[in-house]
């Protein structure tokens, strides 16, 4: 497919798109490699369930205070800054932990301090990411942009999960750290040289006064935080049953490092295709849509569960990989054109916060939930729970009657 099919030209003359883009490119390769470079350490020191869940959970832990807080900084100072001090972050806790694994064996709670740090600059980078593409293209464009950016973002991280199984399994978590705290110090400069317009607004008093002015407009919308629910135990399932006890079937039932980079490039190309595809896919039900694709992000932890053969796995990743991108472009238009501008970063900010939110819990649940009822049992019960909210989240009169169409058509 040429470039010229999948936006017009207007959108990559614009300086400030091309800069995101490059970032986009940069940031989400580094982030497939810590996901498994991570995991796959853990696993090597201590072969503990149990640690690997305290250390994904520290991940997210951070997230539940500080993303409000990086919605109102991105508001106030410019969404860009945020994301360049997001990205040098990284670069910095990723950096330290590749040199204490090439240098000796970090203890495993210096492993979760610095993997904390990460998860803080995941909560600074991720509302902030959401709302600074909309003040970089035409509102007509919208949807288009949003498509190659998740085109170019889930691009990269094919990259990145690609060569952070062969890096893993070839020279070590060590190493493919040290590559990943590189790309994400180079990822900062693009973010610098965006320039957008200030915002117009006038803040309330204090960074609580504009984060209670979030908070306010993104419970006036019961579409927004029922589906922001959903997806929180949603989340919180898969947290246990693809994040923490996926790696744990590869390594005992697939063949290691190498079988758990397959899956997840698999799934990236899915989102690949799925943002080529978000290019001109469109739906009357957006709101329904993206409540029905909840179950959808249980289909790999389903096939883990049943332990059918690798290429089955990864074609259920594959196409679980679609139907997400397809969700999450309808999902960033609906938010854009629903929500004013100046308060997109805080309202995404709780829209982040509440779909993470149960994620450490997921977590932490999955050591005892192995130990108790075995891996695949407790791998079933995260497809169940996700099957169960996804149903129970159609039940509200503005989802089901599509209360967000006309805003997503505006």
């Amino acid at each position: 497919m040429s470039v010229q099919l999948i936006a017009p030209r207007s959108v990559w003359h614009l300086h400030g798109f091309r800069l995101l883009l490059l970032d986009r490119l940069l940031a989400p390769a580094a982030t497939a490699v810590s996901t498994v470079a991570v995991s796959f350490a853990v696993l090597g020191l201590t072969g503990s369930v149990a640690d690997l869940s305290h250390v994904l959970a520290a991940q997210i832990l951070p997230a539940l205070l500080l993303m409000p807080v990086s919605g109102v900084l991105a508001d106030r100072f410019g969404a860009q800054y945020v994301i360049a001090a997001a990205c040098l972050l990284t670069a910095c806790c990723e950096g330290t932990l590749a040199c204490l694994l090439l240098t000796g064996r970090p203890g495993i709670g210096q492993i979760m301090l610095l993997e904390a740090g990460t998860g803080s600059a995941l909560a600074m980078f991720l509302p902030a990411s959401t709302a600074l593409l909309p003040r970089l293209v035409p509102d007509a464009e919208l949807q288009r942009a949003n498509a190659i950016s998740r085109l170019v973002t889930n691009g990269a991280t094919v990259g990145g999960g690609a060569f952070a199984g062969v890096a893993v399994a070839s020279f070590g978590p060590g190493w493919a750290l040290a590559a990943d705290a590189t790309a994400m110090l180079a990822a900062a400069v693009p973010n610098l040289l965006i320039r957008t317009a200030p915002n117009a607004f006038r803040p309330a008093p204090g960074l609580l006064g504009e984060a209670r002015e979030g908070w306010r407009e993104f419970r006036s919308h019961t579409w927004l935080w029922v589906i922001v629910l959903q997806y929180s135990l949603v989340f919180m399932a898969c947290a246990w049953g693809y994040g923490v006890l996926g790696p744990v079937v590869a390594r005992d039932s697939l063949g290691g490092s190498a079988a758990w980079g397959e899956i997840l490039v698999a799934e990236s190309l899915g989102l690949v295709v799925g943002a080529c595809a978000a290019t001109r896919f469109t739906t009357r039900r957006p709101l329904r849509f993206v409540t029905l694709c909840g179950a959808a992000v249980a289909a790999p932890t389903l096939a883990l569960a049943l332990l059918l053969p690798l290429w089955l796995i990864c074609a259920f990743s594959f196409g679980t990989g679609v139907l997400v991108e397809l969700m999450m472009v309808q999902w960033n238009v609906v938010m854009a054109r629903t929500i004013p501008a100046d308060r997109l970063a805080r309202v995404g900010s709780y829209d982040m916060l509440g779909s993470v939110a149960a994620t450490p819990l997921g977590a932490l649940l999955a050591g005892p939930l192995a130990a108790t009822i075995g891996i695949r049992p407790a791998q079933f019960a995260a497809v169940l729970l996700a099957v169960a909210v996804t149903l129970l989240a159609l039940a509200p009169k503005e989802i089901r009657a599509e209360a967000g169409r006309a805003a997503a058509n505006r």
